[in-house]
Formats: C-alpha cells, sequence, structure tokens
C-alpha cells in the first residue's frame, strides 16, 4: 500500500514539473510576441476553385426590364392599315464564365487578379411574347409583318437597355460580387477587371 502512494506521489512530482518545465518553455518562446509553428503559407487557388468559378456559367450582373410600343402603317389606295403592338422583355446583363482566356485569374499573396469576359446580354431571346399586346390594328396583316413588327421591338429594346450607364452599371455590380467572393476566400486585394 505504501508503494502504490509513493508511485502516487512521484508520478505527482514528475507531472508537476513537466508543467513547470513546459510553462517556462512556451514562455521564452514567446518573448517575441509570437510562436512558430512552421513556414507561412501563402493563400493559394486551386485548380478546383477555380472550376468552381467557371463552372457557375452565366453570371448576371443587371437586369433591365423594358416595355416598347411599337407601330407600323400601311398605306393603300384611299385607306391606310395600322398595326400596333406593346412588347414587354428582361435583358439580362453579365458573363459567360465558359469565354474566360487562359491566364484569367493570378494569384500572388494575399492580392489576385481577375480578367472576365465583357459584359454582355446573357439571353438572346428576352421578349416575353405571352405578354405581347395588341395595341391598335386595322387592315390585315400577314405573319410576315408581325413578325417585322417583333424584330422592329427587339432592336428598340436593344438600343435602349444596352446603354454605357447600363453597361457600366453591370461592370460595378460584377467587380463587388466577384471582390466580396474572392476577399470571403482570404485574398486582401483584389482586382477585378473586364475585358473590352
Amino acid at each position: 500500500m505504501k508503494i502504490l502512494t509513493y508511485i502516487k506521489i512521484g508520478v505527482t512530482v514528475i507531472v508537476i514539473v513537466l508543467l513547470i518545465v513546459g510553462f517556462f518553455w512556451l514562455k521564452n518562446l514567446t518573448k517575441n510576441d509570437h510562436i512558430d509553428f512552421g513556414p507561412d503559407e501563402e493563400i493559394g487557388i486551386t485548380p478546383t476553385q477555380i472550376q468552381s468559378i467557371k463552372a457557375i456559367g452565366e453570371w448576371e450582373f443587371l437586369s433591365v426590364s423594358a416595355e416598347e410600343l411599337v407601330d407600323t402603317t400601311r398605306r393603300r389606295l384611299l385607306m391606310k392599315d395600322e398595326l400596333a403592338r406593346i412588347y414587354y422583355g428582361t435583358l439580362r446583363l453579365g458573363v459567360d464564365m465558359h469565354q474566360v482566356k487562359p491566364g484569367w485569374i493570378k494569384a500572388s499573396g494575399d492580392s489576385i487578379t481577375m480578367t472576365l469576359p465583357a459584359i454582355s446580354l446573357l439571353d438572346k431571346d428576352f421578349i416575353d411574347e405571352a405578354r405581347t399586346k395588341p395595341f391598335y390594328e386595322s387592315g390585315s396583316w400577314s405573319a410576315t409583318d408581325r413578325e417585322a413588327l417583333y424584330k422592329k421591338a427587339y432592336r428598340m429594346m436593344t438600343q435602349h437597355c444596352l446603354t454605357k450607364e447600363n453597361l457600366r452599371a453591370a461592370e460595378a455590380n460584377g467587380q463587388e460580387q466577384f471582390t466580396n467572393m474572392l476577399q470571403s476566400m482570404g485574398y486582401k486585394h483584389v482586382k477585378v477587371t473586364f475585358e473590352k
């Protein structure tokens, strides 16, 4: 029984001595206000992360709703035929990540630069034909005439919505979204540009 008590006391003394030695060893290491556990690792973007960003596909930065009243007239002998329709559409501006060029993303330390494709119209079929409304119609009009009116509405919406201001707004939104995403991955210095 006494031997067991001596063993317990001996183990306790050894543990206390080890704790004291460990305390002074750590205190000596922290004189420079840090403990070095090995070399600093740079933040590195992995091929998997690059593929994940590219896999997003189309990334929308700005959505513009459009409404156009489009009309046409046709003169006949003593008569005038008129056709007017209201077209609605939503133009989505952004980038297609499958169009990025080699070397589009470069990381160095806590800095990263990204060059994205130019802002473009993501969906060419943006007119919602289900919402198209006849405004005024007189005379008889063929399917070809209606198609010509549709194409005129398409051109007008494109002209009114793909403005420099909207393209700049889409770029600003894109820069903000990608900057936030890359900063959440640990990068402090982020530069996002678009091809022209």
